[in-house]
């Protein structure tokens, strides 16, 4: 079971004002576009569409028609799940992605990343976005909800959380926001929402964000039954052997580099006219090249 922190978002609470979304840009000095019509359109309220480079967080939009009447309107959560068993965190190469040991959130570290996007392919939440590659001097960010650890180590609560005024977004200890989760779920149930269900407590381990759902699944685009890849498994079994294997190439450029100290051009060269073939077990010199003089 998972311990820590967690965030608890309940969908049946949510207005969808989107001010979460403002929080969380305006917190982590996160850019939007502000030209007229900038998003396109995609026949649906969301926006915008799904995460991006520079959006760590959008509340989705999911209409159903019921079968006699009205519709059920599904708003979501889209944004980090925070997993105990993060499979972003198993396959960084870098260090870049790390749980804090206090919260259990998964957090970054932009200075160590290399720009992979092995965390992207690896996230069954599909999360994960970057800006650049790391090349000659160029510098890649991964874009993704950091759980505002920054606020948390200082007694405050995630961005999104203090903003919300229906009180759908809630912020504690993991074991009390699953409680809370699930005493509404019943609640739901009660009244007559009979695919109201928690999400969060076992998927990857349990995750940092808990949901109550009031609809069925589907209609929140989150995947039953999230798996890690066992292609992670099978890398983290390689990194030992690559890891003894970087430290060889390094210990033999750096004898190379010992045995270079003191090389100077002008005093050791090679002339192809005039070089020496050696045994290569005894280091004698077995024929003299010269062509100017003729082979000796």
């Amino acid at each position: 079971m998972a311990q820590g922190k967690a965030i608890l978002y309940d969908s049946s609470k949510c207005s969808s004002c989107k001010g979460c979304q403002v929080a969380c840009k305006t917190w982590n000095n996160l850019a939007s576009p502000i030209e007229k019509n900038a998003q396109p359109w995609t026949g649906s309220y969301q926006c915008p569409p799904d995460l991006d480079t520079h959006t760590r967080l959008v509340i989705t939009f999911d209409e159903k028609p019921r079968e006699k009447y009205g519709v059920d309107w599904a708003f979501g959560r889209r944004s980090c799940m925070h997993c105990t068993n993060a499979a972003c965190v198993m396959v960084c190469p870098s260090g870049c992605l790390f749980h804090d040991e206090e919260t259990g959130m998964v957090s970054i570290d932009n200075e160590k990343c290399i720009g992979c996007q092995y965390c992207h392919s690896a996230c069954p939440f599909d999360v994960p976005r970057h800006q650049g590659v790391s090349f000659m001097g160029t510098e890649a960010i991964i874009n993704k909800c950091t759980g505002c650890i920054d606020r948390i180590k200082n007694g405050r609560s995630p961005a999104c959380v203090s903003t919300c005024q229906s009180n759908a977004l809630q912020f504690g200890e993991w074991s009390d926001m699953l409680a809370k989760a699930k005493e509404r779920a019943e609640v739901l149930k009660a009244k007559g929402f009979d695919a109201a269900q928690v999400y969060g407590e076992e998927q990857m381990g349990g995750t940092h964000v808990i949901y109550v759902l009031k609809y069925p699944l589907e209609q929140y685009k989150l995947p039953e039954n999230p798996q890690v890849s066992p292609l992670i498994g099978a890398m983290n079994w390689f990194k030992p052997i690559l890891g003894v294997g970087s430290v060889a190439l390094l210990g033999g450029l750096g004898i190379s580099f010992l045995r270079g100290v003191g090389y100077k051009r002008d005093e050791m060269h090679y002339d192809e006219l005039k070089h020496d073939i050696v045994d290569l077990d005894t280091g004698e010199v077995i024929r003299h090249i010269d062509k100017e003089a003729g082979e000796r």
